[in-house]
């Protein structure tokens, strides 16, 4: 293995102003630092991540602990893209990433999420899609640890979300405009995305003078194709149907669409169906699903500079709720009525 002072005797150097190149000192010209990079590439030099972490205190590791309600891990389409961004982001500024298991009880382990992420020396952590209200999260997000959580909001710490409130707002809009006036919404579980968008949603209803049936506002876990076409059978099944039925996501939206065509009804033309997120697969459907794109892109690359930002400059970074908006898209699975 190449070391530092193999690269300093190539150079004809000393091992310090090989160690100030390589970390970017100032007292280092910048053709001698150009060329000593070169060189360290060329032999094949990489630094000891571990003297490193002893030398500056610092260990450039970054968390992320995520778990859906419907166990599908990186198969989750949004999530996935999001972490995905903020991995990209974190990377480029020179960290790296450990998931954290959420799976492993305290009990296994003798330790909960927070001895985790201090065991596995980790500077600050990302938290999507888990369930907050355990001791072991609350633990985490009451922790001296930097924290940034993605779609949930906690008082004294950084949030970045889609804004579900403008994003279900704009979705109802659209369906209104189309003349729908019985209009169904099955809803995932109660989150603060949930409740977001359940607010919008009668919002919108009370601005167009429609009066909000019970019956058409149901429930079933994101990503749950299964409960979302019972769901949406027992709709259809009503003595006065939904014109139009709203998902808990894009990929729900298959359960729902199952139902629809195991009734030998068609889309649009005899009830429409939306969903919401805007994965690749929602454009890929026939009909073309009408939904609402959240930016993961944006979302992800946020919480990475937020994260970083906390961890390098604590006393001038304010905790602050970041919304990311999204983009309705307009497919074919919504009838005009009017």
């Amino acid at each position: 293995m190449v070391s530092m002072k193999d690269v300093a005797k190539a150079c004809g150097v000393s091992v310090a102003t090989v160690s100030k190149a390589l970390n970017g000192y100032s007292d280092v010209g910048q053709e001698k630092r150009r060329e000593i990079k070169e060189t360290a590439r060329r032999m094949g030099y990489l630094p000891n991540l571990s003297a490193r972490a002893l030398k500056t205190k610092r260990t450039y590791n970054l968390g992320i602990l995520f778990a859906d309600e419907a166990q599908s891990g990186l198969t989750h389409d949004y999530f996935s893209s999001i972490i995905e961004s903020f991995k990209v982001t974190a990377e480029a500024k020179g960290y790296d990433i450990t998931f954290v298991n959420s799976n492993m009880s305290r009990s296994s382990l003798g330790r909960g999420y927070y001895e985790r992420c201090r065991y596995r020396g980790l500077e600050g952590i990302v938290i999507a899609c888990i369930d907050f209200y355990t001791p072991e999260t609350q633990d985490l997000i009451r922790s001296d640890l930097p924290v940034v959580t993605i779609d949930y909001v906690f008082d004294g710490r950084t949030s970045v979300a889609s804004d579900n409130v403008r994003g279900m707002r704009e979705l109802m809009e659209y369906i209104c405009g189309k003349g729908h006036r019985k209009i169904a919404y099955i809803h995932g579980f109660d989150s603060s995305t949930t409740r977001d968008r359940l607010t919008s949603f009668y919002r919108v209803l009370s601005d167009h003078g429609i009066e909000p049936s019970e019956e058409y506002v149901r429930q079933a876990a994101y990503r749950d194709t299964v409960e979302t076409q019972r769901q949406t059978g027992e709709l259809l099944d009503l003595p006065d149907p939904p014109t139009c039925i709203i998902c808990p996501d894009d990929f729900s939206a298959l359960g729902c669409i199952r139902a629809v065509q195991a009734r030998g009804l068609r889309i649009p033309e005899d009830v429409s169906v939306v969903g919401y997120d805007g994965i690749t697969l929602s454009q890929v459907l026939e009909p073309r699903l009408t939904t609402v794109r959240q930016d993961t892109r944006v979302i992800g690359r946020r919480a990475a500079e937020e994260l970083i930002s906390l961890i390098e400059n604590p006393r001038t970074t304010l905790a602050e709720k970041i919304l990311v908006p999204g983009e309705l898209v307009p497919g074919e699975s919504v009838k005009a009525l009017v």
